[in-house]
């Protein structure tokens, strides 16, 4: 089976079940997303510009929703592109449970519709554990690209390689949290592991094979060059710490924000 045929088929063997067992019922999330969607979506909420009224959006690998319902609570015009039916049904769910529009792409982001492409969108947003399901970036940000009206922006947040290649770290609290610098931040083979959803699996789906995916981790130097390689202008590129804490993992970068405008 090829990287790209395993990676469909593990997002599609159980997410719904998955997202149940993390979020609750669609009903459920879609309260606490109400609640406060400007939180959902974070401090990547300054780049999109306020008010979000009428933008246009497109939530690249969207998933589960979450973060395109808060967007259209905020306003915003929200279509998600992603291949699961299990992450397709538990969106639409939530969507129709916070009472908003939500426009769901079932499909390949590199293999979309012609018509996909007939109205740009003011931004691409594309949020963790993206990227490294590519084995070449180039297409991905090329369909970015076609995806964006002139002058729209991608806004793309991931992991930091240097958390995601180069460092392994063990501990559950700060006191004994420890780094080693295990890995080889330039070794380009694919990755085997488990599907991200499957650690939210209820014990009843629990059984037989654990699905797996193929990724590629990437080094920043290589993201920020597909994407000036296909034509985006860097505007910002943000190294972040820990978010969640100002002692936790104190001094490494555990994600990043690239701004890019599509000129």
């Amino acid at each position: 089976m090829d990287r790209e045929e395993q990676n469909r088929k593990a997002w599609n063997s159980g997410t719904y079940a998955a997202w149940l067992e993390r979020f609750g019922t669609p009903q459920e999330a879609a309260e606490k997303i109400a609640q406060d969607p400007n939180k959902r979506i974070g401090s990547v909420l300054a780049e999109m510009g306020e008010p979000l009224t009428g933008k246009r959006i497109v939530n690249l690998l969207g998933s589960n929703g979450n973060k395109a319902v808060a967007l259209a609570l905020l306003g915003a015009e929200v279509t998600v592109i992603d291949f699961s039916e299990g992450n397709e049904r538990y969106a639409r769910e939530l969507a129709l449970s916070a009472q908003v529009p939500l426009r769901y792409v079932q499909a390949d982001v590199l293999d979309l519709p012609e018509a996909e492409f007939a109205a740009p969108y003011d931004i691409v947003f594309m949020e963790f554990g993206i990227l490294h399901y590519f084995t070449d970036l180039e297409p991905l940000f090329r369909t970015v690209r076609q995806l964006l009206t002139k002058g729209g922006i991608l806004i793309l947040q991931d992991f930091h390689p240097v958390s995601t290649k180069l460092i392994s770290s063990r501990g559950t609290t700060a006191a004994i949290r420890k780094h080693k610098v295990t890995g080889d931040y330039f070794d380009e083979t694919l990755e085997v592991k488990e599907a991200a959803f499957t650690k939210f699996l209820p014990d009843s789906e629990k059984q037989g094979e654990v699905p797996t995916v193929k990724l590629r981790n990437w080094t920043l130097g290589e993201i920020v060059t597909g994407a000036a390689q296909e034509g985006l202008f860097i505007r910002k590129l943000e190294e972040l710490p820990n978010q969640s804490s100002d002692i936790y993992d104190k001094g490494i970068p555990k994600t990043f924000t690239l701004i890019a405008e599509n000129r």
